[in-house]
């Protein structure tokens, strides 16, 4: 039922921040109630408030920052710092870029192992440290290398073929680090059993279980396919989409009804307003058992990060990692950045760039209950919406699987196909052997019988044996056996030629 009051127009003044524009988003220290979908745990992130300029430092013996002097300045759509122009008074986003970014794209090469690159690399270049100018803050633009053999996507291989990408990523993600001699270990995190029934606090797996019993073809849970279609009917246009708090009592009310009614086709969407929705969509990632990206990677990107090197070599880090999700979680996380992009193509209206997706959605797509101190906070928020903002510019890129681990793939099924190929036991070739020599057996001292096909093998007459002397001048013979023959009888023989 409708509350009295309540209505989606009556918040739509409501943010979680003030509106963005003037400043990079920085982290700052909860000193109050934290709003929906910015907290983590005992730090939660600015939305660039007009009316109160944060910029912080994150001391660090040894090495800089990626914290580090961040300046307050007016931020550009894709994140970029433009100190040269205002907010509000600025030219287009198009014009920009024209005139300051050069519009030739780097070419990436998946047919060669990240790491042997690396390897490869003089260690002066891999360890350089960038300085970086004004143009260098937007993102560079990538294509793809083309190969002989095309490009595939992950949605184009067998479960069973991205299993082993899965296991191939990992190994080449943990040999990618060792080479910028950074340790990947996954930091024990706490697990928390999720929900067998409802949709907020169940794992995606059990969902998509859930689904597939309606729609087989099922990738992406059907709940937040719904509340996908919510935003884009009405609230790619909305300012500030997913910094609004909505109105309370509704979410409550209809997330208590998602949970009762979704499964049995029994909710009314029609009701939800595209606010609501987005808080729900929010609460929906933050509320699953573990994040949809593994939090236990950030300090080796950290390190990686702090280190400076090239986009590139992010990008590489990132595509790995991606590659080595489950596929419920990689699927997910596609549907998700398409979602995501829709919202950044409407960012005249909306007001939310890539740096401000990136900024709020970070806390729900990358948490971790374990306990932290405030600078790891500091640094696990700041390195997460950093590759949620890499993860959107690329994402084209990031779900195409690299040529090199498809090779590795296919060598493995190769393998597998020869061990399945059907080859002569060891008793058929033991025998086959012992009936071209004529060998007797020694224990039984029996004549070994030789059945039709055996015969025809070894081109023996039937009835027919080999007999070898070895002691004697005539070293071997060939004797016609009968059913009255003895071993006198062949020893006679032996002495004859003798």
């Amino acid at each position: 039922e409708e509350l009295p009051g309540d209505t989606c127009d009556s918040h739509a003044s409501e943010l979680d921040g003030a509106r963005e524009g003037k400043a990079l988003p920085g982290i700052i220290k909860a000193s109050g109630p934290l709003p929906d979908g910015a907290s983590l745990n005992s730090s939660t992130l600015s939305d660039g408030s007009q009316d109160e300029e944060w910029s912080f430092t994150v001391p660090r013996s040894g090495s800089m920052s990626i914290l580090e002097a961040i300046p307050d300045v007016p931020v550009h759509s894709n994140g970029a710092a433009d100190p040269g122009r205002s907010a509000r008074n600025a030219a287009s986003d198009d014009e920009y870029l024209e005139k300051n970014i050069p519009v030739e794209a780097e070419e990436l090469s998946f047919e060669v192992s990240y790491s042997e690159k690396l390897t490869q690399a003089p260690k002066r270049n891999r360890f350089k440290k960038l300085d970086f100018k004004k143009e260098d803050y937007v993102l560079p633009k990538f294509v793809v290398q083309k190969t002989r053999f095309g490009l595939t996507k992950a949605e184009d291989l067998s479960a069973e073929d991205m299993k082993k990408i899965r296991h191939l990523s990992l190994i080449e993600l943990t040999a990618f680090f060792d080479a910028f001699r950074i340790q990947l270990k996954r930091n024990k995190t706490e697990k928390v059993k999720g929900r067998d029934s409802g949709i907020f606090g169940v794992p995606l797996t059990v969902l998509l279980e859930n689904d597939r019993r309606k729609d087989s073809g099922v990738k992406v849970p059907l709940v937040l396919q719904k509340f996908f279609e919510k935003v884009e009917e009405s609230g790619l246009e909305s300012e500030g989409i997913f910094r609004l708090s909505g109105c309370t009592a509704k979410v409550k009310q209809y997330r208590e009804e998602l949970d009762a009614k979704f499964n049995a086709d029994k909710f009314k969407w029609e009701k939800m307003c595209h606010r609501e929705a987005a808080v729900m969509l929010k609460a929906f990632f933050r509320e699953l058992p573990t994040s949809l990206f593994p939090v236990e990677y950030i300090p080796a990107f950290i390190t990686l990060m702090e280190r400076g090197p090239h986009i590139r070599v992010q990008f590489q880090a990132l595509h790995l990692m991606v590659m080595a999700l489950p596929d419920a979680n990689r699927d997910t996380a596609q549907a998700l950045m398409t979602f995501f992009n829709k919202v950044i193509a409407n960012e005249s209206k909306n007001r939310m760039s890539i740096w401000n997706i990136s900024t709020v959605m970070a806390p729900n797509l990358f948490f971790s209950r374990s306990k932290h101190s405030d600078c790891e906070e500091l640094l696990l928020a700041n390195t997460a919406a950093h590759i949620i903002r890499l993860m959107l510019k690329y994402q084209e890129m990031l779900w195409t699987v690299p040529s090199f681990l498809i090779s590795q793939v296919r060598r493995m099924n190769e393998a597998t196909m020869l061990l399945k190929k059907p080859l002569p036991s060891v008793k058929k070739l033991l025998r086959r052997k012992t009936i071209e020599r004529g060998v007797t057996s020694p224990k039984t001292s029996k004549v070994l019988q030789k059945s039709p096909s055996t015969r025809r093998m070894s081109d023996v007459p039937e009835g027919v044996i080999r007999v070898h002397a070895p002691l004697l001048s005539k070293v071997s013979m060939a004797i016609q056996l009968n059913g009255q023959t003895k071993v006198k009888d062949i020893l006679a023989k032996f002495q004859c030629e003798n």
